[in-house]
């Protein structure tokens, strides 16, 4: 079991890639749409619990508040509870894939991307998570956030191979 596991991280990893979606049936229309649903409700809580809010993003980082901090505590530990139990069961998908999730390997170059994410999330008072929920909830100025977010994405595509990883 091992060793078929491994040979299936190698393989992910071929293309120089993180592994990210390896799923190999493509989904319809109707079956994407769940992914719409889910989106739209997962924006609705995102405003409901204002963790869209700016306000409550600068409060997290002036140490103000607990809130954001329970908010995605709740999340980190439903994240590891949920990848463990994937692991555990070898739970598969909906249309019936493996799911594999391959080890990750730490490099300096994570400092530095995360130093960057935390001081543009400082500043902006979004992270990529609930942009699209502030934009959707009325706050327009968040469109020039996204088309950084894309820049810096695009940018970062770009530089990858001259990076430290």
């Amino acid at each position: 079991m091992e060793k078929v596991e491994n040979t299936q991280v190698r393989a992910l990893l071929e293309d120089d890639s993180d592994g990210s979606n390896t799923q190999k049936l493509a989904e319809g229309f109707t079956s994407n749409f769940k992914y719409l649903v889910t989106g739209l409700l997962f924006g609705i809580v995102f405003v409901k619990a204002e963790i869209v809010s700016w306000f409550r993003i600068q409060e997290m980082f002036r140490f103000d508040s607990f809130h954001m901090y329970g908010v995605i505590g709740s999340a980190v530990l439903v994240g590891l509870v949920s990848v463990q139990l994937i692991k555990r069961f070898n739970l598969k998908t909906i249309s019936g894939e493996e799911v594999v999730i391959p080890d990750k390997t730490f490099s300096k170059g994570q400092i530095y991307g995360g130093l960057l994410f935390g001081f543009g999330w400082a500043i902006t008072g979004a992270c990529p998570g609930p942009l699209f929920a502030q934009i959707g909830a009325g706050y327009l100025a968040v469109i020039v956030t996204l088309l950084s977010a894309i820049a810096g994405t695009w940018t970062y595509g770009l530089l990858r191979p001259k990076l430290p990883h």
